[in-house]
């Protein structure tokens, strides 16, 4: 078994998770030394979900706005894979897709976030598109009333 495959079957979600639950709890630079260390565990031909899911939470837990917009360029490119041909079959497919309204939406949050308002429209744009893939719950309207928000605020400038 690889080392690659003993980090999935080891719980990298549930250490992704309780990382998280660290960023929320407010304990910000622990959350990024664990979820930097993971990050550096998985590798650049880690999981792409995990890279995704990972990449995502360390935007999230950036201080300055082009740590995270870097960082959140990474959970994209994770979720495209390299050329945007898509790096995972089947669940984690579906999976990747589902999170690119959000992936989409974030970066034009980043990119309204340091004054890069066609960038920041651009990426509104791509996860209105996007959000078909959404499911009609109570994560897919929240997406949706986001992008809507973001629309709103990227008008009035």
């Amino acid at each position: 078994m690889t080392e690659q495959q003993q980090m999935s079957d080891d719980g990298v979600l549930t250490r992704i998770g309780q990382a998280t639950m660290l960023l929320h709890g407010g304990d910000r630079e622990e959350a990024r030394n664990r979820l930097g260390e993971l990050w550096d565990q998985l590798g650049p031909d880690g999981d792409p979900l995990h890279r995704c899911t990972l990449a995502h939470y360390l935007a999230d837990a950036q201080d300055d706005p082009d740590a995270e917009l870097a960082w959140d360029l990474r959970a994209l490119l994770a979720a495209e894979g390299p050329g945007g041909e898509g790096p995972a079959r089947g669940y984690a497919s579906v999976a990747l897709r589902a999170l690119h309204p959000s992936l989409h939406l974030n970066l034009a949050a980043d990119y309204l976030k340091v004054r890069r308002p066609d960038a920041a429209r651009d990426h509104l744009d791509r996860a209105r598109a996007a959000s078909h893939a959404l499911d009609d719950d109570e994560y897919g309207d929240g997406v949706r009333a986001a992008i809507e928000r973001l629309e709103v605020r990227l008008r009035s400038l």
